[in-house]
């Protein structure tokens, strides 16, 4: 499959229906993803931005040999060395072996990193150019969006944006543009991927965005490595990020919890009724840790203020489901949300205060230092103390 971007830039990349994780099995992809690979003919050159992921690399080769004679790919780009995207340069590489590889001078470090290969890098910068005839490649590099050696790449006449993993979604269709698919879906699938991809480098795309705005560049579209090409009004996903990137929260608290016995379940349920007597207009989502998606739970304490987690106490700790749901927590960095935990026990009791522990070191604005501990199965007096605990979170979310 490939297809027309416009008259001089042609789609070669994958689309992949059934991938259901991502990043080993830390992300989830209920949606599919694509991998997105670009040709770009000027007048007198051709290059190639990116492959795709190396599972697909002799699918990729054997259908770019349909589109182009490989010996007239004159460049190839590799914005970022993630394997999803360098994936079939060794494949690719082994048949046009001295084409010029253009990539960050990190880019060099990763892809030789990952493929222990003496390639024909050329390391490039902010600022350098890459002359195809009658247009050029522009080069900017974006540290840590989201690793080292990312960079995007623009062209020039076109007016075209390719900007990696950035403005991206995990999201297959069989229409490869924003304007002819489903627009809920689009945007559940592209905040749930900067929600677990982005967040913690929102400075950076704050920064970066700013820095590229800076340009003056025309953006006629935006062309990202994974779903869909923004061609109706592209900088829409843009305006988004600027919005995502600045400590986003709705009006909006999300209760965690996982259970072994449905006694803290029941608490969850009474202390978000409790939110509700304090603060009807909020919305209040529950969650079962252990049979939910981890990654659209994360999704979810992006979009919240506030958030309760609860775990009930199981061999002086809390259950697993919770203790990777708050490592994640941790690594993703969350800003100016408030937090508060809650759990049943039987003898020892410490999952609320350990709860507790992990939202402060996970950067969480505690409402209430203790938690809530409730022995056994809830009777009456303690529901009653679970709401009451309820109404505090609600008016400390007012």
């Amino acid at each position: 499959m490939s297809f027309k971007v416009n008259d001089n830039v042609t789609w070669v990349g994958k689309v992949d229906w059934e991938l259901r994780k991502f990043h080993g099995e830390e992300l989830s992809t209920h949606k599919g993803s694509t991998y997105n690979s670009y040709l770009v003919r000027g007048k007198e050159k051709t290059a190639l931005i990116d492959t795709v992921w190396r599972p697909f690399a002799e699918e990729f080769v054997s259908n770019l040999k349909k589109e182009i004679d490989l010996n007239e790919i004159d460049y190839i780009v590799a914005n970022h060395a993630e394997i999803d995207h360098s994936g079939s340069l060794p494949d690719l590489l082994r048949e046009i072996p001295n084409t010029p590889v253009f990539c960050s001078k990190a880019g060099i470090k990763s892809l030789s990193g990952h493929y222990h290969q003496d390639w024909n890098f050329q390391p490039v910068k902010t600022g350098d150019k890459l002359d195809l005839g009658g247009k050029e490649l522009v080069f900017i590099e974006a540290k840590m969006l989201h690793w080292p050696d990312s960079m995007f790449c623009y062209l020039t006449e076109d007016n075209l944006l390719f900007p990696n993993d950035a403005f991206g979604q995990h999201y297959a269709s069989e229409h490869m543009f924003n304007d002819l698919v489903d627009q809920d879906e689009l945007y559940r699938e592209a905040i749930k991927y900067y929600a677990n991809i982005l967040t913690p480098f929102s400075s950076m795309v704050t920064a970066k965005i700013k820095e590229v705005v800076g340009l003056e560049l025309p953006v006629d579209m935006i062309c990202p490595s994974h779903g869909v090409i923004w061609r109706s009004d592209p900088l829409q996903i843009v305006n988004k990020y600027m919005e995502w990137a600045d400590n986003y929260q709705e009006n909006q608290v999300t209760l965690i919890y996982d259970t072994m016995w449905e006694g803290t379940r029941r608490a969850a349920e009474a202390v978000a009724a409790g939110i509700k007597e304090a603060n009807d207009a909020i919305t209040i989502k529950l969650y079962n840790a252990g049979r939910t998606d981890t990654n659209d739970i994360i999704t979810e304490i992006f979009k919240s203020k506030g958030i309760v987690v609860g775990s009930p106490t199981i061999n002086k700790g809390v259950l697993h489901s919770i203790a990777a749901l708050m490592e994640m927590a941790k690594g993703l960095n969350f800003k100016q949300k408030k937090a508060s935990a809650f759990g049943c026990y039987g003898w020892s009791g410490e999952s609320a205060k350990l709860v507790s522990e992990m939202l402060d070191q996970a950067g969480f604005e505690l409402i209430n230092k203790d938690g809530l501990k409730m022995l056994w199965n809830p009777d009456e007096e303690a529901i009653a103390a679970a709401k009451a605990y309820g109404r505090e979170i609600g008016s400390a979310l007012s």
